[in-house]
Formats: C-alpha cells, structure tokens, sequence
C-alpha cells in the first residue's frame, strides 16, 4: 500500500508538538505558584497569625500571582509575535529582491534534513 494510499484510508496524521509550548508554561507556573503560595502562607503562619490573617494572605498571593502569570505571558507571547513578523518581513523583502538565492537556502535546509537534492522540482527560472 502506498503511502498516499495509508493516509486516505487513515485520514490526516496528528501532530501534538503544537501543545508542548503551553503544557511547558502550564507545569512551570504551577510548579512555580506551589512553591510561591506554600512560602508566603508558611512564612505568615509562622509569624503567629491568625487564621484569617493567613487566609487573607494566601488569597493576596494567588490573585498577585495569577495577575503576574498574565502579565509575563502576555509580554512573552507579544513579544515572539513581533519578532516573528520582523523576520518574515525580512524573508518576504529577500524572496522578492533574490528568488534564486531563496530557493537555493530553501533547498539546502531540506537537502541538509535529507531529502535527495533529485527531488528538487525545476524552478520556472530554469
């Protein structure tokens, strides 16, 4: 059976590699609000507060937290969208000034990946 064949009996292959970005930030804020809410909550505990006064405290922390969380995720995620634009800006402006050079590096990245440069279909400049 051909490979053509196996994905139209199958259907489209899922990848999963698009979630690993969040599920990283996911474990990391958790492990990181963990670790900041049992120190402030044992820190106020163990200065002979109050219930209320650890309650009130631990509240304070998850609400400071969660909007930090936000806060740096957005700056993060703003900041690889805008850099994300610039280059393909640049990419854009390169493949209209050099074509050849474009595909020539297009080429090299998937020949350096493995595919055999027999495979290379005929640009229209050829």
């Amino acid at each position: 059976m051909t490979a053509a064949a196996v994905r139209a009996v199958a259907g489209p292959e899922l990848h999963r590699t698009a979630r690993i970005g969040w599920l990283r930030a996911a474990v990391l804020g958790a492990n990181d609000g963990i670790v900041s809410m049992a120190s402030l909550v044992v820190g106020v505990a163990s200065a002979d507060a109050t219930r209320h006064d650890v309650l009130l405290a631990g509240v304070a922390g998850l609400v400071a937290g969660a909007l930090s969380m936000a806060a740096g995720e957005y700056v993060s995620v703003s900041s690889q969208a805008d850099t994300e634009q610039a280059e393909l800006a640049r990419e854009r402006s390169e493949l209209a000034a050099q074509p050849q050079a474009e595909e020539d590096e297009l080429t090299g990245i998937y020949e350096r990946r493995g595919l055999e440069p027999s495979l290379r279909a005929p640009s229209p400049a050829n």
